[in-house]
């Protein structure tokens, strides 16, 4: 079978994946078999079809496996979302349609050569720099619980972090692939480029208390540089420079404090001072009151769940029991209703994305080809890891999405950005010389 055939095959299987999580979702909900689940698999199906008919004419030697495993991890966002606010979950539905969009348009401009991108790395860089600020401009930026990642202007809300990220990597690829020699050699001034991304993502903390998109951006840049020189050196001297800057700015900054404080210990004994009415409560109370309840949300799935639309996410009075749930806490939605067996298994989707995704780095013939692939690809996986790694309490949380599964128009627009720029990696990789 070609990869166009295995990717129909996957687009087939991801439609039955959807229409069956919607049906469950409104038998849960109206006790009833509803034709708005056939209707919505159908129209999923169709969406992706028009995606396939594109890339099988515009990459037609692209890999396979991304396009279906995006359409499994869109269904898994779109069914959650709309079983948690039916009209959150239309707005999502909106955004991917937009998303499969951009991919289409991306695929088709870029279809001759994307490898053009490198002549505007330092645009790209420029531009990154520019939308990471943003958010710290006053009357434009947006504070969303203490952390300063949306932008609202007017009736535009929107989080230019994460098309930062998208800009960075392609400026990094450029720029490794131009300077990879000298910079191996470990003169000390080319050093430079080491020195001053560090010192942006320490502004970023500085200037929108985010240490999670802080050490996304510097993360990729690591793993960039490494596969760009071979040098592990280089990793552990950056790491080292972020550690250390992230400790000058723990104690600088009440915001990381907390959040270090809330990742550490979020119950306590004993009554403490709550910023939010200022007087003294249990800190499961006050700080850690999303983390808390979202880990007893994990552990009400067990292992098999409680079924999607049987889970537990309002009070009696229907007050949320979970802030921002369908942003940054999705995936404990996730393990309630799916258990540990249903997000394992989404986990499971998103390794097989990222082992595809390296995979392209791998087989790409040039030097840009395969510094884009692997940042496009570890920043997806580094993205995974901070905010699932956070719900689950292994790393302080932050406020980046779930890719592809929390709710967020920009989010969705630059994943299916990211699967654009892999899937014409692949294609090139691939088509015969």
């Amino acid at each position: 079978m070609t990869a166009r055939g295995r990717e129909l095959a996957g687009l087939l299987l991801a439609a039955v994946i959807a229409g069956v999580a919607l049906a469950s979702v409104t038998i849960a909900r109206d006790s009833e078999v509803s034709a708005r689940a056939l209707t919505y698999g159908a129209l999923f199906l169709a969406l992706y079809l028009g995606a396939h008919v594109v890339v099988r004419r515009t990459v037609p030697y692209a890999d396979g496996a991304l396009l279906p495993l995006t359409a499994v991890l869109t269904a898994f966002g779109l069914t959650l979302n709309y079983r948690l606010d039916p009209d959150d979950g239309g707005r999502q539905a909106l955004w991917v349609l937009i998303g499969v969009g951009i991919l289409c348009a991306t695929l088709v401009a870029l279809r001759y050569d994307y490898r053009v991108l490198e002549s505007y790395r330092y645009l790209f860089g420029v531009a990154a720099v520019i939308l990471l600020l943003l958010p710290s401009v006053p009357g434009l930026g947006e504070r969303v619980n203490g952390v300063r990642l949306w932008v609202h202007a007017g009736p535009l809300q929107f989080q230019p972090g994460e098309l930062a990220k998208i800009f960075l990597i392609v400026f990094l690829a450029g720029y490794l692939r131009e300077k990879r020699e000298v910079i191996a050699q470990g003169r000390l001034k080319d050093f430079g480029p080491l020195f001053a991304i560090w010192g942006v993502a320490m502004l970023v903390i500085v200037q929108t208390n985010d240490l999670g998109s802080a050490l996304l951006n510097f993360g990729i840049f690591l793993a960039m540089l490494y596969v760009a020189t071979g040098r592990g050196l280089f990793v552990a001297a950056g790491l080292a420079l972020f550690v250390g800057g992230a400790a000058v700015l723990y104690n600088a900054l009440q915001h990381v404090q907390d959040r270090v404080t809330i990742w550490l210990h979020p119950w306590t004994h004993e009554r403490v001072y709550c910023a939010l009415n200022g007087e003294l409560e249990f800190r499961q109370d006050c700080a850690s009151y999303q983390l808390v309840k979202s880990l007893y949300s994990i552990a009400n799935g067990g292992f098999g769940g409680t079924g999607l639309g049987e889970g537990t996410f309002t009070s009696t009075d229907g007050t949320t029991l979970i802030p921002y749930l369908r942003t940054d806490f999705i995936y404990s939605a996730v393990a309630q209703e799916l258990g540990l067996i249903g997000a394992a298994a989404l986990l499971l989707v998103f390794m097989l994305f990222v082992v595809r995704g390296m995979r392209v780095a791998l087989r790409a013939q040039d030097g840009f080809s395969k510094l884009l692939a692997a940042g496009l690809t570890f920043g997806f996986a580094l993205q995974t890891f901070i905010i699932v790694g956070g719900v689950l309490r292994v790393v302080p949380l932050t406020g980046i999405t779930l890719p592809f599964v929390s709710y967020g128009g920009t989010s969705i627009v630059a994943n299916f950005l990211m699967l654009a720029g892999l899937l014409l990696i692949s294609h090139r990789a691939n088509e015969p010389r």
